[in-house]
């Protein structure tokens, strides 16, 4: 600024008439209020001296590669370094021998091999004297080597015997902590991860799936680190098979505590598929134990849970039709048969603990009545993928597990099948991905954003998304073209608590914004969804388009029509000839009350698209599946923003 101010003040004495008169030169003299009130960046250059996260980076927290007994045991074959490899842009072989590449290179990727037997699956394929000197493992290592039915039929003993808690537990004990092979296999995981890690390219953070399971009922979570092998290498992952292990969160909480006790290092724990929980993901009174909730037990949730797995290949978790009848999107990658396993049939008061929105509204009340609020969490995706490939988009689908990846045969076979209902193949969602408003591309600074919940999900799309919440947001903040500078100075980001009111303020304000994937589709519309606790401690939601693209108008109704549909099931495509490439408003919540606490997230909706089973008919000359639906509005979910009333 120094040498602005000097060139300015000597233009005179240079040139006079050039500039025509001395005031002009007045009129440009630098000084502490030179710079606009439209422009808040503190150089010229608006990319200089920024201190906010200026660009998402795009990840995935949820991955299995063939050290996961369902993974290789159903055919992974691809192990963490490929994983890697494929993650940071390379391509690589998949299981069923054919090439694979991701449209573009992810940022950072967390491994998640689940912690109970880790590698077990590895040495019963090696047919492993510490396997084969055992009944149960020599029979499931012969099944698995033979290959076709006889190997899938191998697995499906083994999870199965596994889940019931009666395999040979000295076999287990081989694969279990504590054991010489399993700190092998672990110090392995952390070996691969460091290899890979590169710093302000490709950063690959630590972490396992613990995965508990009560009578079928999903309750699993993904343990993510902060921190390097220096730290990690101090602890073996934490399990669900006892005396060692535990199939209870708050045994979970206690591994984290002495995690960071030990090592002072960060770690947390997300978890995924409360819609294959059947009840007991996100519960109000009382744990599946029997355990009341009290004070310990949100105070330890809200601490250790930081973001939840809205959206991956098991199903969409974000909201249910019978829970939202209002929302004519709720109804996205629905997986409402039963549990995990299919052992329980699903019944519709299960719904409630089961979905985000039901939690975030539940969270209030639980707030009201104990003093936190345990289900506070930021919103993330992820695949859940046990192939090794993280394939979240609708053309480059890999399936669940190995013998669902591309083949004209896999539309064929159901999924999952019991007397309890049948999941289909083309039910599996081509979902789906995280994104973090990271300051860099580093373990510490992705990590951090995920503890802060400065992170959004989408069902495979990489749409760039902004939200903020104050309370003097206008449109001019919006129109500048570097919404962020006002967005982080008047307001919070996503994941954040609205600060105390302004002075006249009477409701606040959310600026929003969203630009579409560069190489997929256009937007239709944003909305924000609104939950809040009334007077009485009942919880309500609505939903409200805030922005859209193109002319249309609310009906009589409220709602706003369709975008439209540019589908062309014949050659598996679309035209971006309706939507629009960004979108973006300031809102004002028109039902405003400050004595109610609320949350507001929003919801970015793309224009349909076709979802992969298409992509399989126009490849494999196949046909689509009866009642399999041929277009989708692919979307994003950002965390919520809340508001807390003054005590």
């Amino acid at each position: 600024m120094k040498l602005f101010k000097s060139l300015v003040i000597a233009l005179p004495i240079l040139s006079l008439s050039a500039l025509g008169s001395l005031a002009i030169a007045q009129e440009w003299e630098a000084n502490e209020g030179a710079l606009s009130n439209a422009y808040p960046g503190k150089a010229y250059s608006p990319y200089a001296q920024r201190v906010f996260p200026e660009r998402p980076l795009w990840g995935e927290t949820h991955l299995h590669t063939s050290l996961s007994m369902d993974a290789g045991g159903f055919g992974n074959r691809v192990a963490p370094r490929d994983a890697y490899r494929l993650a940071r842009g390379e391509e690589i072989v998949a299981s069923s021998g054919q090439p694979v590449r991701l449209s573009r290179p992810f940022d950072w990727l967390v491994i998640t091999d689940h912690s109970d037997g880790m590698g077990f699956v590895t040495d019963i394929l090696a047919a492993s004297p510490l396997v084969t000197s055992f009944e149960q493992g020599a029979r499931w290592s012969k099944g698995m080597r033979a290959g076709g039915q006889e190997a899938v039929d191998a697995t499906l003993d083994l999870i199965g015997t596994f889940s019931q808690g009666k395999v040979n537990p000295d076999l287990l004990s081989n694969y279990s902590p504590g054991s010489r092979r399993y700190a092998t296999i672990w110090d392995d995981v952390i070996n691969a991860a460091e290899e890979f890690n590169e710093p302000g390219r490709f950063t690959t953070l630590i972490g396992f799936e613990w995965t508990s399971l009560v009578n079928g009922g999903n309750l699993h979570r993904n343990v993510i680190f902060r921190d390097g092998g220096d730290r990690v290498r101090q602890v073996v992952p934490y399990t669900t098979q006892e005396p060692i292990g535990s199939s209870d969160p708050l045994d979970l909480y206690k591994y984290l505590e002495n995690y960071e006790a030990i090592t002072n290092g960060a770690v947390l724990a997300t978890a995924h598929n409360g819609n294959l929980s059947n009840g007991i993901m996100f519960p109000v009174d009382a744990q599946y134990t029997g355990r009341k909730l009290d004070k310990f037990y949100v105070e330890q949730r809200a601490k250790w849970e930081r973001m939840y797995e809205i959206t991956q290949i098991k199903g969409d978790g974000e909201a249910h039709p019978l829970l939202s009848p209002n929302d004519e999107f709720a109804d996205y990658g629905t997986w409402d048969v039963g549990n995990l396993d299919l052992s329980e049939a699903k019944t519709d008061d299960m719904l409630q603990y089961e979905y985000a929105r039901e939690a975030l509204k539940n969270g209030l009340a639980l707030e009201a009545r104990l003093g936190t609020n345990p289900y506070k969490f930021g919103i993330q995706g992820a695949t859940d993928s046990h192939t090794s490939l993280p394939t979240a988009e609708e053309d480059n689908f890999f399936g669940k597990h190995s013998g669902y990846e591309p083949s004209p045969e896999r539309l064929s076979h159901p999924f999952a099948k019991s007397e309890n209902g049948e999941l289909f193949s083309w039910q599996q969602v081509a979902s789906g991905l995280t994104a973090v408003w990271a300051h860099e591309n580093t373990r510490a600074s992705i990590f951090d954003a995920m503890d802060r919940k400065e992170v959004y999900a989408t069902t495979g799309p990489r749409m760039g998304v902004r939200f903020f919440g104050g309370w003097d947001y206008s449109d001019a903040d919006i129109n500048s073209r570097t919404p962020a500078f006002r967005g982080y100075e008047k307001g919070v980001p996503m994941g954040g608590d609205l600060p105390p009111a302004s002075d006249g303020a009477s409701a606040p304000t959310f600026m929003v914004l969203a630009l579409r994937d560069p190489i997929g589709a256009n937007l239709d519309r944003i909305q924000i969804i609104k939950g809040w606790l009334d007077a009485d401690g009942k919880t309500h939601e609505k939903v409200y388009d805030v922005v859209w693209s193109g002319d249309r108008s609310p009906g009589a109704d409220g709602k706003l029509p369709g975008v439209g549909d540019t589908v062309d099931l014949a050659n598996a495509t679309w035209t971006n000839t309706i939507g629009a490439s960004e979108l973006g408003t300031v809102w004002t919540d028109p039902d405003f009350d400050p004595s109610q606490a609320a949350f507001y997230y929003a919801r970015v909706l793309e224009i349909p698209t076709p979802p992969w089973y298409v992509y399989d008919a126009f490849r494999f000359g196949v046909d689509i599946p009866e009642d399999a639906p041929t277009s989708q509005q692919e979307r994003a979910y950002t965390s919520p923003i809340w508001y807390t009333p003054k005590t």
